[in-house]
């Protein structure tokens, strides 16, 4: 279903313009204005008729004006105040569907603002977009109350979510990504696109939530990894030697203590931390 605002919107570019409203660089702004690749990117989810979305750092609007076309009911967190005013306006035009909380997406609960299934999706902004997607990632209770997320990132984090172990790309990302998750690059994005330009490319990471390995706490799993990949040039009985029971955990499995971090799969990181939480 598309929704039509209540009055014809002025192309995004040209309401920018008229608020006088900047990308800021120190909140890691990059604007998009091509409505097609908007829609196009509004539809990864699938049909968001009368569904739930939550969107960080909507700045102007550009997706969420693609969102509520869509038929999502969108809650959005925006820090910037200068872009309060043309999300209010957005909000008018489309009847409500759209509620702007002026906040820090980092100082958020969107589980309980959302208090139902919803997605998140969002241009995210590019100095707290990972930090904010292994929140996302981490919650103890699995499956997570979001049902999609869709998420633009520089190309070089969404290669990392993505990467198959013994890549130079694969990491501790890629391990929580994966182990309960499927994530995949559902669209890439030329840095032209953006207003103004990234020195990088970007691309939309699509992760929806799979069944969770039985036996593993999460915590765990993740002090595994934050251990293991933030000494990733040293072997693992280095690297793993503070965390009480790893390295017997380690000969248990059948796994070389010599070995690095890179060069353990998800499924062996799973068996690790499954191993420890018992």
């Amino acid at each position: 279903m598309t929704v039509e605002p209540k009055h014809p919107l002025p192309p995004l570019r040209e309401t920018v313009r008229v608020h006088g409203l900047q990308a800021s660089k120190a909140l890691g702004q990059n604007f998009l204005f091509d409505e097609q690749l908007l829609d196009r990117i509004a539809a990864l989810p699938g049909d968001l008729d009368d569904a739930a979305v939550f969107e960080v750092g909507p700045g102007p609007g550009g997706l969420t004006r693609a969102l509520l076309r869509a038929g999502a009911r969108v809650t959005a967190v925006e820090r910037d105040d200068r872009c309060l005013p043309l999300l209010g306006e957005l909000s008018d035009a489309f009847g409500g569907r759209l509620t702007v909380i002026p906040d820090d997406a980092m100082a958020i609960d969107a589980d309980a603002i959302a208090g139902a299934p919803y997605h998140i999706v969002a241009n995210l902004p590019y100095n707290v977009g990972t930090a904010l997607f292994t929140r996302w990632l981490e919650p103890k209770a699995w499956p997570p109350l979001w049902l999609s997320l869709t998420l633009m990132f520089q190309l070089e984090v969404a290669e990392r979510i993505v990467a198959p172990v013994g890549s130079g790309a694969y990491g501790r990302l890629a391990v929580l990504s994966q182990w309960r998750s499927t994530p995949k690059i559902a669209m890439k994005v030329h840095r032209s696109a953006f207003t103004p330009p990234p020195k990088v490319m970007s691309a939309i990471v699509h992760v929806t939530p799979t069944e969770q390995p039985e036996g593993v706490n999460p915590r765990i799993l993740s002090k595994l990894t934050e251990k293991g990949f933030g000494q990733r040039r040293k072997m693992l009985r280095q690297s793993l030697k503070g965390m009480e029971g790893a390295i017997e955990a380690l000969e248990s499995l059948g796994i070389d203590p010599t070995r690095r971090a890179e060069t353990i799969s998800v499924a062996e990181w799973v068996a690790l931390a499954r191993t420890l939480s018992a």
